[in-house]
Protein backbone atom coordinates (compact mmCIF):
# COMPACT_ATOMS: atom_id res chain seq x y z
CA UNK A 1 0.00 0.00 0.00
CA UNK A 2 1.47 3.31 -0.95
CA UNK A 3 1.83 5.44 1.89
CA UNK A 4 0.73 9.05 1.46
CA UNK A 5 1.52 10.63 4.78
CA UNK A 6 3.65 13.38 4.42
CA UNK A 7 5.22 13.12 7.99
CA UNK A 8 5.55 9.51 8.15
CA UNK A 9 9.21 7.83 8.00
CA UNK A 10 10.61 6.70 4.88
CA UNK A 11 13.65 4.90 5.84
CA UNK A 12 13.83 2.09 8.29
CA UNK A 13 15.16 3.07 12.03
CA UNK A 14 18.45 2.26 12.57
CA UNK A 15 17.56 -0.58 15.24
CA UNK A 16 15.31 -2.03 12.32
CA UNK A 17 17.84 -2.38 10.05
CA UNK A 18 19.88 -3.75 12.73
CA UNK A 19 17.29 -6.52 13.14
CA UNK A 20 17.43 -7.42 9.42
CA UNK A 21 21.24 -7.77 9.35
CA UNK A 22 20.83 -10.63 12.41
CA UNK A 23 18.40 -12.07 10.25
CA UNK A 24 20.55 -12.13 7.15
CA UNK A 25 20.19 -15.47 4.77
CA UNK A 26 22.44 -17.56 4.31
CA UNK A 27 25.72 -17.60 6.29
CA UNK A 28 28.52 -17.51 4.13
CA UNK A 29 32.11 -16.45 4.22
CA UNK A 30 30.82 -13.35 3.24
CA UNK A 31 28.55 -12.38 5.77
CA UNK A 32 30.63 -14.26 8.48
CA UNK A 33 33.78 -11.57 8.00
CA UNK A 34 33.68 -8.87 10.79
CA UNK A 35 33.98 -6.52 7.65
CA UNK A 36 30.73 -7.30 7.14
CA UNK A 37 29.08 -6.25 10.46
CA UNK A 38 27.08 -2.94 10.06
CA UNK A 39 29.75 -0.85 11.69
CA UNK A 40 27.80 1.13 14.69
CA UNK A 41 27.30 -2.91 15.85
CA UNK A 42 30.84 -3.69 15.69
CA UNK A 43 32.35 -3.42 19.24
CA UNK A 44 36.15 -4.07 17.58
CA UNK A 45 35.92 -1.36 15.36
CA UNK A 46 34.54 1.46 17.44
CA UNK A 47 37.72 0.25 19.53
CA UNK A 48 40.30 1.03 17.33
CA UNK A 49 42.55 3.86 17.95
CA UNK A 50 41.35 5.73 15.15
CA UNK A 51 37.72 5.85 16.52
CA UNK A 52 38.71 7.51 19.68
CA UNK A 53 36.88 11.10 18.29
CA UNK A 54 33.42 9.18 17.93
CA UNK A 55 34.23 7.33 21.52
CA UNK A 56 34.42 11.14 22.81
CA UNK A 57 31.01 12.54 21.03
CA UNK A 58 29.17 8.84 22.61
CA UNK A 59 30.33 9.29 26.29
CA UNK A 60 29.35 13.15 26.20
CA UNK A 61 25.94 12.12 24.07
CA UNK A 62 24.69 9.24 26.44
CA UNK A 63 24.43 10.77 29.64
CA UNK A 64 23.59 13.84 28.31
CA UNK A 65 20.61 12.66 26.74
CA UNK A 66 19.35 10.10 29.43
CA UNK A 67 19.57 12.83 31.80
CA UNK A 68 17.30 15.00 30.15
CA UNK A 69 15.16 12.68 29.44
CA UNK A 70 15.18 12.12 33.26
CA UNK A 71 14.31 15.68 33.79
CA UNK A 72 17.76 16.36 35.00
CA UNK A 73 17.89 20.37 34.75
CA UNK A 74 20.36 21.27 38.01
CA UNK A 75 22.96 18.92 40.19
CA UNK A 76 23.91 19.56 43.60
CA UNK A 77 27.62 17.73 42.86
CA UNK A 78 29.58 16.22 45.84
CA UNK A 79 33.08 14.91 45.73
CA UNK A 80 34.93 13.36 48.56
CA UNK A 81 37.49 10.42 49.66
CA UNK A 82 36.46 7.01 48.53
CA UNK A 83 38.17 5.78 51.80
CA UNK A 84 36.55 7.89 54.80
CA UNK A 85 34.38 4.93 56.83
CA UNK A 86 30.82 5.99 57.97
CA UNK A 87 31.12 6.52 61.67
CA UNK A 88 29.61 2.63 62.57
CA UNK A 89 32.55 1.16 60.22
CA UNK A 90 35.58 3.81 61.61
CA UNK A 91 36.37 1.41 64.63
CA UNK A 92 37.18 -1.81 62.06
CA UNK A 93 40.10 0.47 60.40
CA UNK A 94 41.89 0.79 63.44
CA UNK A 95 41.56 -2.36 65.01
CA UNK A 96 42.62 -3.74 61.51
CA UNK A 97 45.78 -1.54 62.03
CA UNK A 98 49.30 -3.58 61.78
CA UNK A 99 51.78 -1.33 62.43
CA UNK A 100 51.96 2.21 64.21
CA UNK A 101 51.83 4.26 60.50
CA UNK A 102 48.57 2.41 59.94
CA UNK A 103 46.81 2.91 63.59
CA UNK A 104 47.82 6.97 63.07
CA UNK A 105 46.18 6.70 59.39
CA UNK A 106 43.28 4.95 60.84
CA UNK A 107 42.93 7.43 63.73
CA UNK A 108 42.58 10.05 61.02
CA UNK A 109 40.15 8.36 58.96
CA UNK A 110 38.09 8.23 61.76
CA UNK A 111 38.07 11.55 62.98
CA UNK A 112 36.71 12.20 58.93
CA UNK A 113 34.48 9.99 59.65
CA UNK A 114 31.61 12.43 60.59
CA UNK A 115 31.90 14.00 57.38
CA UNK A 116 29.93 10.76 55.87
CA UNK A 117 26.82 12.19 57.87
CA UNK A 118 27.26 15.20 57.17
CA UNK A 119 27.64 14.41 53.28
CA UNK A 120 24.22 12.38 53.79
CA UNK A 121 22.63 15.29 55.47
CA UNK A 122 23.53 17.37 52.75
CA UNK A 123 21.95 15.30 49.88
CA UNK A 124 18.80 14.84 52.18
CA UNK A 125 18.21 18.15 52.30
CA UNK A 126 18.86 19.10 48.98
CA UNK A 127 16.98 16.21 47.63
CA UNK A 128 13.68 17.18 50.00
CA UNK A 129 13.85 20.68 48.35
CA UNK A 130 12.07 19.34 45.48
CA UNK A 131 12.51 22.35 43.57
CA UNK A 132 11.07 22.18 40.08
CA UNK A 133 10.97 24.44 37.29
CA UNK A 134 9.88 24.17 33.13
CA UNK A 135 9.57 20.22 34.10
CA UNK A 136 13.32 20.03 35.18
CA UNK A 137 14.52 19.00 38.64
CA UNK A 138 16.69 21.07 40.68
CA UNK A 139 19.36 20.30 42.85
CA UNK A 140 19.45 16.16 42.18
CA UNK A 141 22.30 14.97 44.15
CA UNK A 142 25.43 13.87 42.09
CA UNK A 143 28.92 11.64 42.90
CA UNK A 144 31.51 9.89 41.43
CA UNK A 145 28.97 6.57 42.34
CA UNK A 146 31.72 5.33 44.70
CA UNK A 147 31.91 4.16 47.86
CA UNK A 148 32.70 6.58 51.05
CA UNK A 149 31.84 10.03 51.04
CA UNK A 150 30.34 9.27 47.04
CA UNK A 151 28.00 6.68 49.11
CA UNK A 152 27.22 8.60 51.43
CA UNK A 153 25.68 11.57 48.95
CA UNK A 154 23.56 9.02 46.90
CA UNK A 155 22.07 7.43 50.02
CA UNK A 156 21.52 10.89 51.58
CA UNK A 157 18.74 10.96 48.34
CA UNK A 158 17.57 7.52 48.36
CA UNK A 159 16.60 8.48 52.29
CA UNK A 160 14.08 10.64 51.06
CA UNK A 161 12.99 8.75 47.88
CA UNK A 162 14.32 10.57 45.66
CA UNK A 163 16.90 9.59 42.79
CA UNK A 164 20.29 10.54 42.26
CA UNK A 165 22.96 10.55 39.54
CA UNK A 166 26.10 8.38 40.07
CA UNK A 167 29.00 9.07 37.67
CA UNK A 168 31.08 6.37 37.65
CA UNK A 169 34.62 5.41 36.20
CA UNK A 170 36.25 2.76 34.76
CA UNK A 171 39.42 1.39 36.36
CA UNK A 172 42.16 -0.97 36.28
CA UNK A 173 41.08 -2.21 40.24
CA UNK A 174 37.55 -3.35 40.92
CA UNK A 175 35.18 -0.34 40.92
CA UNK A 176 31.23 -0.64 41.05
CA UNK A 177 28.55 1.69 41.54
CA UNK A 178 27.57 2.26 45.33
CA UNK A 179 23.90 0.63 46.05
CA UNK A 180 22.24 3.80 46.51
CA UNK A 181 22.67 5.39 42.98
CA UNK A 182 19.19 5.54 40.81
CA UNK A 183 20.02 2.69 38.28
CA UNK A 184 18.64 4.36 35.69
CA UNK A 185 21.29 7.46 36.62
CA UNK A 186 24.10 4.97 36.98
CA UNK A 187 26.58 6.26 34.15
CA UNK A 188 29.98 4.93 33.54
CA UNK A 189 32.98 6.56 31.59
CA UNK A 190 36.09 5.25 30.48
CA UNK A 191 37.51 8.68 29.47
CA UNK A 192 37.92 11.04 32.96
CA UNK A 193 37.90 14.35 31.35
CA UNK A 194 34.43 13.61 30.20
CA UNK A 195 33.24 12.75 33.40
CA UNK A 196 34.38 15.93 34.50
CA UNK A 197 32.55 17.55 32.24
CA UNK A 198 29.58 15.97 32.96
CA UNK A 199 30.21 16.67 36.66
CA UNK A 200 30.02 20.54 36.06
CA UNK A 201 27.44 20.88 33.14
CA UNK A 202 24.59 20.34 35.17
CA UNK A 203 26.27 21.23 38.57
CA UNK A 204 24.88 24.76 40.62
CA UNK A 205 26.38 24.00 43.60
CA UNK A 206 29.63 21.98 44.68
CA UNK A 207 30.46 20.48 48.23
CA UNK A 208 33.74 19.42 48.43
CA UNK A 209 34.67 16.76 51.13
CA UNK A 210 38.40 15.89 52.56
CA UNK A 211 40.03 13.91 49.40
CA UNK A 212 43.00 12.54 47.50
CA UNK A 213 43.97 13.30 44.55
CA UNK A 214 40.59 12.69 42.75
CA UNK A 215 38.94 15.12 44.61
CA UNK A 216 41.78 17.62 44.60
CA UNK A 217 42.28 17.23 40.51
CA UNK A 218 38.24 18.12 40.37
CA UNK A 219 37.83 20.69 43.04
CA UNK A 220 40.90 22.66 41.31
CA UNK A 221 39.32 22.13 37.68
CA UNK A 222 36.18 23.86 38.90
CA UNK A 223 38.18 26.66 40.43
CA UNK A 224 40.46 27.19 37.54
CA UNK A 225 36.85 27.25 35.54
CA UNK A 226 35.68 29.68 37.20
CA UNK A 227 38.87 31.80 38.24
CA UNK A 228 39.71 32.37 34.04
CA UNK A 229 35.75 32.68 33.34
CA UNK A 230 35.12 29.97 31.55
CA UNK A 231 32.21 29.05 33.83
CA UNK A 232 30.20 30.99 36.07
CA UNK A 233 30.47 31.43 40.21
CA UNK A 234 28.62 29.05 41.94
CA UNK A 235 28.70 28.41 45.52
CA UNK A 236 31.43 26.27 46.41
CA UNK A 237 31.36 24.61 49.71
CA UNK A 238 34.77 22.85 51.54
CA UNK A 239 33.87 20.56 54.41
CA UNK A 240 36.84 20.53 56.48
CA UNK A 241 38.73 23.85 57.87
CA UNK A 242 41.41 21.60 59.54
CA UNK A 243 41.86 19.01 56.75
CA UNK A 244 42.13 21.86 54.09
CA UNK A 245 44.25 23.81 55.81
CA UNK A 246 46.74 20.83 56.59
CA UNK A 247 46.99 19.62 53.25
CA UNK A 248 46.58 22.96 51.29
CA UNK A 249 48.33 26.36 52.22
CA UNK A 250 46.19 28.61 50.12
CA UNK A 251 47.18 31.43 51.90
CA UNK A 252 50.52 30.61 50.63
CA UNK A 253 49.68 30.44 47.12
CA UNK A 254 48.48 34.07 47.26
CA UNK A 255 51.57 35.53 49.10
CA UNK A 256 53.57 33.66 46.87
CA UNK A 257 51.68 35.58 44.00
CA UNK A 258 50.84 32.73 42.18
CA UNK A 259 47.17 33.43 42.15
CA UNK A 260 44.86 36.60 43.32
CA UNK A 261 44.11 37.06 46.78
CA UNK A 262 40.20 37.40 45.89
CA UNK A 263 40.61 34.20 44.29
CA UNK A 264 40.29 32.81 47.78
CA UNK A 265 36.60 34.07 47.87
CA UNK A 266 36.03 31.40 44.94
CA UNK A 267 34.85 28.94 48.09
CA UNK A 268 34.23 28.92 51.80
CA UNK A 269 34.99 26.65 54.52
CA UNK A 270 32.06 24.61 56.44
CA UNK A 271 31.68 21.74 58.71
CA UNK A 272 27.94 20.69 58.86
CA UNK A 273 25.41 20.19 56.12
CA UNK A 274 23.42 22.85 57.69
CA UNK A 275 26.59 25.78 56.87
CA UNK A 276 26.70 24.19 53.45
CA UNK A 277 22.84 24.05 52.47
CA UNK A 278 22.30 27.79 54.29
CA UNK A 279 24.99 28.81 51.97
CA UNK A 280 23.05 27.59 48.37
CA UNK A 281 20.10 28.68 50.13
CA UNK A 282 21.34 32.37 50.20
CA UNK A 283 22.97 32.80 46.56
CA UNK A 284 19.50 31.11 44.64
CA UNK A 285 17.31 32.90 47.38
CA UNK A 286 16.04 29.64 47.99
CA UNK A 287 12.97 29.40 50.86
CA UNK A 288 12.73 25.94 51.05
CA UNK A 289 14.24 24.18 54.19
Amino acid sequence: MTNKDLHDRRFYRAKQEADFARQVEPRTPQTEDPAYTLAFQDTEFLLREELRPVRFQLELLKPEMLLDEAGIGSTLVMYGSARIPEPEKADALIEAATDDAALITARRLKEKAKYYDEARELARKASSCGIEENGKRDFVVCSGGGPSIMEAANRGAADVGKESIGLNIVLPHEQAPNEYVTPSLSFQFHYFALRKMHFLLRARAVAVFPGGFGTFDEFFELLTLIQTGKMEPLPIMLFGHDFWHRVIDFDALAEEGTISRKDLDLFQFVETADEAWKIIQDFYDLDCG
